[in-house]
């Protein structure tokens, strides 16, 4: 059903598990969003390496990582009412809260399932640009590799209420995550409806994360 956002998944997970590690977690500074993706990358792999026991006993460890130090920085609300598109309007409230609370477990087991999967890759960040009377800005990061073509990414995040940022898309070689979803769910929406597409879903959330491929380096 979802397999196209494995790529996607792969792509954020060669961010978080290339940038460097740091021996404590670094307070987040989600004022200023260029600092929020960084130290959050920073942040999330500090504690995959802290936890690297806990996870080979249990891969399902990483959906833990994941919630604690990854999904507090991501608009899945903003992200699922997106992908919801036009069929939100008629939706009840009971079923976009259900929505919105499967399509965060999905993120967190899809997220962690491609934990599984990086190597060495290196990451580049480009600099922070002035934000300052922005709602949106996108963050510019490229994952090198010897030997093959850089691959570019766009983290984009969105400026809240109060001041504050989130990230809510990957856009991966101009490609947008949230898009792509988008225009899959809306079309399983249309024909299955949205509770159907709410279980499936579930369904895919209590799925075990799976042992790493051979030759991946956990």
């Amino acid at each position: 059903m979802f397999n196209r956002i494995s790529q996607f998944t792969a792509y954020v997970m060669l961010v978080l598990a290339s940038t460097t590690a740091h021996s404590e977690a670094s307070e987040v500074n989600t004022m200023d969003p260029y600092a929020m993706v960084e130290t959050v990358a920073n942040n999330t792999f500090a504690r995959f390496h802290h936890d690297i026991d806990i996870i080979k006993a249990d891969p399902d460890h990483l959906k833990v990582i994941v919630s604690d130090e990854l999904m507090p920085y991501i608009d899945y609300k903003y992200a699922s009412y997106k992908v919801m598109g036009k069929h939100l309007k008629s939706t009840s409230k009971e079923q976009r809260e259900r929505f919105v609370n499967a399509f965060q477990g999905y993120l967190i087991s899809t997220y962690a399932q491609a934990f599984t999967e990086y190597t060495d890759q290196k990451v580049q960040f480009a600099p922070a640009r002035d934000f300052s009377g922005e709602k949106m800005v996108n963050v510019n990061v490229e994952i090198i590799e010897a030997g093959r073509p850089a691959i570019k990414l766009i983290f984009k995040v969105r400026r809240l209420k109060d001041d504050s940022w989130k990230a809510f898309d990957l856009v991966a070689e101009g490609v947008s995550l949230l898009a792509s979803k988008s225009s899959e769910i809306s079309n399983l929406i249309r024909q299955k409806g949205i509770d159907s597409v709410i279980l499936e879903l579930e369904q895919r959330t209590k799925g075990h994360i799976s042992q790493k491929p051979t030759g991946t380096k956990l």
